[in-house]
């Protein structure tokens, strides 16, 4: 019995589940009947207050006493993938399907805490969008590139590729150019929220720059077993990117993750920032449109970069994957044994419908993949995002020195451009196990391997 079992025997998350993990530790470690356990475990939900003075029991009878219970009889139906996931991470999960409105849920195998939803948690609501439950870095996105650039030359021509990504995009909070990158986003209706109106002249000036925290623009070489989308097998030179909406995009969610806490201000505290706005409503329709606006305002960031790094290069393209991996989406799915229109949140997550094609990254010097969706109905159609953090950036930098992990670099042939320690390879987790934890999710078509890194240098405040 874990905590996730906990949680659906009606648990509430947090100091409940600590104690009733303990609960089931001693018991075992007594030696007690294993298969009484979980009727044990039932009979102390069911009525805490007769076992308050219990040796055994007494401290998960008063956390359950102590605890605020559910908000709802029965919590929306969620399935993990992957194993030792952060305990929060969990509890997270579980208060997010307790949401009145929530219908399923899934969680990934690179799940961390985060703001209200967890990073790698996928939500369906009934008719509501939760602006945390997107993100703060709405439309957040992978793209790869594979470009006709002879392979030999990312090392014997590496201060070319260097000046095309330091040349072409830009880093850091804030960061903008002077002379402006031009796409026909700016010609949608920048009107749809006071949000976007307000900041369109700031998305312009930011329009093809990547921003900071995990954020990235890489060199790498791209294995293909097998032909995709008429490329043959074979390596070849590819360009990685990582960033979202830049600081149009933070704005939109501040305003609206606001107006949803402001709505909802009886929800408790573990659970303000899962504050919704249903879709039927003026607040809930403005934030639809100015997060699908965001959508097309990220995918541009991406293809400029893209675009401009190639004409530098003098390169063809040879090939093009991308998606979101924080977004809202309508989608038909079976719930309860019907099918529906549902909306699905994926915050840090990647669409895996059966045959859509995705980029899941690792880090700066460990694989990623191109991958094709499945179409998994427990996932909700969904995969992770990449690899997820083992540890805070306020710990990564109490624990590692850059002397170190330049001798990790240097032994798999990465050329770092510049980063924060809060992003070296060993915050993150194994990616190969976050891939064997969710191969019924995605089938894995080529692999990528970093060999020339450039994120937001040391010191700027992560944007993720």
């Amino acid at each position: 019995m874990n905590q996730q079992h906990l949680i659906q025997l009606g648990v509430p998350p947090g100091e409940a589940t600590r104690r009733g993990l303990e609960f089931i530790t001693r018991y075992i470690l007594k030696g007690l009947d294993k298969a009484r356990l979980a009727s044990e475990v039932e009979a102390v939900v069911k009525a805490p207050a007769a076992f308050t003075h219990d040796a055994l029991r007494g401290n998960f009878a008063q956390a359950l006493l102590r605890s605020s219970r559910t908000i709802r009889e029965s919590t929306a139906h969620w399935t993990q993938w992957g194993e030792g996931l952060e305990p929060e991470a969990v509890n997270q999960m579980a208060r997010a399907c307790q949401l009145p409105v929530a219908v399923a849920g899934a969680l990934m195998p690179d799940a961390h805490v985060g703001y209200g939803l967890p990073i790698g948690g996928v939500l369906a609501t009934d008719n509501a969008v939760i602006p945390y439950a997107v993100g703060v870095d709405i439309a957040c996105r992978m793209k790869l590139t594979a470009l006709d650039w002879p392979l030999r030359d990312l090392d014997r021509r590496r201060d070319r590729l260097v000046r095309a990504i330091e040349e072409e995009t830009r880093f850091g909070v804030g960061a903008s150019f002077k002379e402006r990158r031009q796409h026909d986003v700016l010609d949608a209706d920048w009107s749809v929220s006071p949000v976007t109106q307000t900041n369109r002249d700031r998305a312009w000036a930011q329009l093809g720059t990547s921003g900071s925290g995990n954020h990235f623009v890489e060199f790498g070489v791209l294995t293909l077993e097998n032909e995709l989308n008429g490329l043959a097998p074979g390596e070849y030179v590819a360009l990685l990117s990582h960033s979202g909406s830049r600081g149009t995009g933070a704005a939109v969610c501040d305003r609206y993750s606001k107006l949803a806490m402001e709505r909802h201000g009886d929800l408790p505290k573990e659970q303000k920032h899962l504050a919704w706005l249903g879709l039927d409503s003026s607040e809930g329709q403005e934030y639809w449109a100015a997060m699908e606006l965001m959508g097309r305002y990220a995918a541009a960031n991406h293809a400029l970069i893209h675009q401009h790094i190639a004409e530098h290069l003098g390169a063809e393209v040879l090939l093009d994957v991308e998606n979101h991996h924080n977004f809202a989406w309508k989608e038909r799915h079976y719930v309860g044994g019907s099918e529906r229109e549902v909306v699905v949140h994926r915050k840090g997550a990647t669409p895996a419908h059966a045959g859509v094609l995705g980029v899941i990254p690792g880090s700066m010097a460990t694989p990623g993949f191109v991958v094709r969706g499945k179409g998994g109905p427990n996932s909700l159609g969904s995969a992770s995002h990449g690899a997820g953090r083992v540890m805070s950036r306020t710990k990564a930098l109490e624990t590692f020195e850059w002397e170190k992990v330049n001798r990790v670099l240097k032994e798999r042939n990465v050329h770092l451009i510049s980063a924060g320690l809060d992003e070296v390879p060993m915050v993150y987790k194994d990616i190969h196990q976050v891939m064997a934890a969710q191969s019924d999710l995605v089938e894995v078509l080529a692999r990528f391997d970093p060999k020339l890194v450039k994120m937001a240098p040391s010191g700027e405040r992560p944007e993720d």
